[in-house]
Formats: structure tokens, C-alpha cells, sequence
């Protein structure tokens, strides 16, 4: 089939991990794009912006990189860039897919993904925990997945 991209090759681990998928439809594809493509940095995260501080901060005092880093470009991603503690591994505007793998200290790896199909926005969170201290971490951050990643989506699909 001569009509594969790069896309279909570039994929998050599946075995040993656990996942968080939240959906959300979007009134404005093109605004649900922007907004996406300005994640992080000055912009900061579109919601609980205190928790994603607290996080970096958390990173920080375990040799991390925290969230200084920012962002080199304010409205533009490109593979390599560094967003916060995130690296973008993929981002294809036009595909409407952005992945962000977590360089922050963990006790296991994890993916941020964001992806539009047909009228909606599915983020996706993966995390590949090492140990029992891996799998504990993701039980104790999971409430606030609930929290930040669903008032991540109705922000970052609404229309204004």
C-alpha cells in the first residue's frame, strides 16, 4: 500500500501498560488544533495549571527537568521539541496528531497523546510502569487524571 505515512509506524507501547482515553467532540476543528499545538509553555495547560506547577516542581527535587523548559516556539511543534518535561516524538497538524513522551523522573515511561478523529478529540495517557513502585504510582495519579485531563478536553474543544 504506497498511501502509508510515517504515522502509522510511530505508536505507543501497549503490553505492560495501563491507559487513560478520554473523548471529547469538538465545535471548531481548526480552534481544537491551535489550541493544541500552543500546549505548554506560557500557555501552560488549559486546566489545573497549579497541578502540572506542582508536578514540575516534584520533577525538580528528583533531578528532572521540571517545567522551565517551556517551549522554544509558542504556536509551532516539530519532532524534538521540548514542551515543559514533555519531548514530542510526532506532531502532524494537518493528521491532527500530536505525541509527547514524558521526560520527567518516573518510575516507569509515559505518553501524552492527542489525536483527532472525525469530530472528536481523544487524549490519550500511557504509562508503562517498572515494579510495584511504577504500578503505585499510576494508582495515586489516576483521581487526578480524572481532574485535569477532563477539563483539559472541554477547554481545548470549545469553541471560543
Amino acid at each position: 500500500n504506497m498511501n502509508m505515512n510515517i504515522s502509522n509506524f510511530i505508536n505507543v507501547p501497549t503490553f505492560g501498560c495501563f491507559k487513560d482515553v478520554r473523548e471529547r467532540s469538538y465545535e471548531n476543528l481548526e480552534n481544537c488544533l491551535d489550541r493544541i499545538w500552543q500546549i505548554g509553555g506560557k500557555k501552560g495547560w488549559y486546566y489545573g495549571d497549579w497541578l502540572w506547577r506542582l508536578r514540575g516542581f516534584i520533577d525538580k527535587i528528583f533531578g528532572g527537568v521540571g517545567l522551565r523548559r517551556g517551549r522554544s516556539n509558542e504556536i509551532e511543534l516539530s519532532a524534538g521539541d521540548a514542551v515543559d518535561f514533555w519531548r514530542v516524538l510526532y506532531a502532524n497538524k494537518k493528521e491532527g496528531r500530536l505525541l509527547l513522551f514524558a521526560e520527567m523522573k518516573l518510575p516507569g515511561e509515559a505518553w501524552l497523546e492527542f489525536k483527532v478523529n472525525k469530530n472528536k478529540l481523544i487524549q490519550t495517557a500511557t504509562f508503562r510502569p517498572i515494579g510495584l513502585l511504577g504500578r503505585l504510582y499510576w494508582l495515586c495519579v489516576l483521581p487526578f487524571h480524572s481532574y485535569i485531563f477532563n477539563g483539559m478536553l472541554l477547554n481545548l474543544t470549545k469553541e471560543k
